[in-house]
């Protein structure tokens, strides 16, 4: 801008602060869900099982996709995962960002507390006055690395302490030494203490659900098998979790949901310890789908399943068939639901039907 222009401006401002015209400056309204409630915060669906929906935003200068993500309550691996051409650490300035703020519900009773470890999200179902609308809150989360396994089950909480001190057991006092750092035996609470400023004990000899002094890991596997929150989410969700709140750990990393009568799936990559198999991953993949379009005329589109099920993206997709043209069934004595799958999912199969379809006489 021309230095004759800004004086200008700079002129014009100071005469409407002496007139007291000046317009208020007023700080950026904050960031809600699609129900307008806070981060995090979802109306609970009447019917269906999909809350929220994906957002786009615009990276400022030197901003991480961490930082991003943290503002609308996603965590690491969900924005890594969302945006897999971007840059994690300098996206760049005025990058178009995905945020993946769509999640299926988990599967069972929508009470208490639900970590879904291989998602990586704590859900929270609090209870509701009569006459209100239930909702439900979700946040991201770490968990146990490989080695050290968040544990799965029923279980609750069965104590809170604010400003926790950290005792860091003989395991973790060892490993440490083992890189060079000598940790005492109790850690006072501040800066330094890894459990943050609060800390759940759960029914689980040893498993807590805490905060964090670093906050860059979180939707990360890097804990200890503890549950790690953002300050910020178990702050305001740590005076409303009474003791004895129930919690519920799983570990799903496909979910199935519905949503104006359409199917979703929501996949994540499995933990590196699980054993299942590709294949092993489709069949279970076709036959939960099979189970949830039971007695339904529901035309399911196999190929964005596999697509899933093959490269999953974390982000509820609809598997709903669009193009409906007619096709020769080759896999028409083939029982199987296998057969089924690479019936509509196989490209190399769809493309050579169409250049000679008068040659499809039968399974091959």
């Amino acid at each position: 801008m021309p230095i004759a222009n800004r004086t200008r401006r700079l002129l014009r401002l100071t005469t409407l602060l002496c007139m007291g015209l000046a317009p208020v400056l007023q700080a950026a309204e904050p960031i809600t869900t699609s129900d307008g409630l806070p981060i995090g915060h979802y109306r609970l669906p009447a019917d269906g099982d999909v809350i929220g929906k994906v957002q786009t935003t615009t990276s400022e200068h030197e901003e991480t996709l961490i930082q991003i993500g943290h503002r609308y309550g996603v965590g690491f691996e969900e924005m890594r995962r969302a945006n897999p051409k971007l840059n994690m650490w300098l996206p760049g300035d005025g990058t178009e960002v995905t945020v993946p703020t769509r999640f299926i519900l988990p599967p069972g009773p929508r009470e208490g507390v639900v970590v879904n470890v291989g998602e990586m999200r704590l859900y929270y179902y609090p209870p509701a006055n009569e006459g209100e609308p239930r909702q439900v809150e979700t946040y991201p989360i770490s968990v146990g690395r490989m080695d050290w396994k968040t544990p799965l089950g029923t279980t609750r909480i069965i104590d809170k302490i604010e400003n926790p001190l950290w005792y860091p057991p003989e395991s973790i006092i060892k490993e440490h030494a083992e890189r060079g750092d000598n940790l005492p035996s109790v850690v006072p609470a501040g800066p330094d203490n890894p459990l943050g400023k609060y800390k759940m004990r759960l029914g689980i000899p040893g498993y807590l659900i805490h905060g964090t002094n670093k906050p860059q890991g979180v939707g990360m596997r890097v804990t200890h098998g503890c549950i790690r929150m953002l300050p910020e989410d178990i702050e305001q969700l740590f005076p409303r979790l009474p003791v004895g709140t129930n919690v519920r750990l799983i570990n799903d990393t496909f979910k199935l949901g519905w949503s104006n009568d359409i199917l979703y799936v929501q996949a994540y990559p499995g933990l590196e310890e699980q054993a299942n198999t590709p294949i092993s991953r489709v069949t279970d993949a076709l036959s939960a789908v099979a189970s949830a379009v039971e007695g339904r005329e529901y035309p399911v589109d196999y190929g964005q399943l596999r697509e899933e099920v093959e490269s999953p993206s974390g982000v509820p997709v609809a598997l709903q068939l669009l193009d409906m043209q007619p096709r020769y069934d080759r896999f028409a004595d083939d029982p199987s639901l296998y057969g089924e799958f690479y019936l509509v999912a196989d490209p190399y199969w769809w493309e050579e039907t169409q250049k000679a379809p008068s040659q499809s006489t039968g399974p091959s």
